[in-house]
């Protein structure tokens, strides 16, 4: 077993006010602190969800942990073929290499802390998300960039079957 110890030099502070949003109802993803500014040691964004919506379809990280914490409200997380409901206060760890999808559930919103650790750049994925959205790029081109930002999609029969 290796230990990675990050090197950074200053506390990470991010304001609420100076955080970048990414999206909007009924998926909206603060951005709080990218690998970059950590040393690497993680990645870290707040992820609200309006009633019932869907979060991250099934996928995996090779090489990071990804951590749910529930702020608020109630989420459905998919970890490997298990389906968990996790609600306020509730945490969820999935680790390297494990099937992973999230929602919130029906009839409740769901607000969302998520570190991913170790840290990996992932604001630019959510920007490219917001591409997506926008018809800026197409929906094929996550495809292109899966190595690049350790999020490699796959279907889940246990997630279809229940969302």
């Amino acid at each position: 077993m290796s230990l990675f110890v990050p090197t950074f030099d200053d506390t990470v502070v991010v304001r609420d006010a100076g955080a970048e949003v990414v999206g909007a109802a009924p998926s909206t993803v603060r951005l709080l602190a990218d690998s970059d500014a950590t040393g690497g040691a993680l990645s870290t964004v707040r992820v609200t969800l309006a009633e019932g919506a869907d979060g991250a379809r099934p996928h995996l990280h090779r090489n990071s942990a990804e951590m749910f914490y529930v702020l608020d409200g109630g989420a459905e997380f998919l970890s490997g073929d298990d389906v968990v409901t996790a609600g306020r206060g509730d945490l969820v760890v999935v680790p390297p290499g494990r099937p992973h999808a999230f929602a919130a559930v029906e009839g409740s919103g769901a607000d969302l802390l998520i570190v991913i650790t170790p840290g990996v750049e992932r604001f630019e994925y959510f920007r490219h998300l917001r591409r997506i959205r926008l018809g800026e790029v197409a929906p094929e081109s996550l495809l292109e960039v899966q190595d690049l930002y350790d999020n490699h999609f796959l279907r889940s029969a246990a997630w279809d079957g229940r969302r």
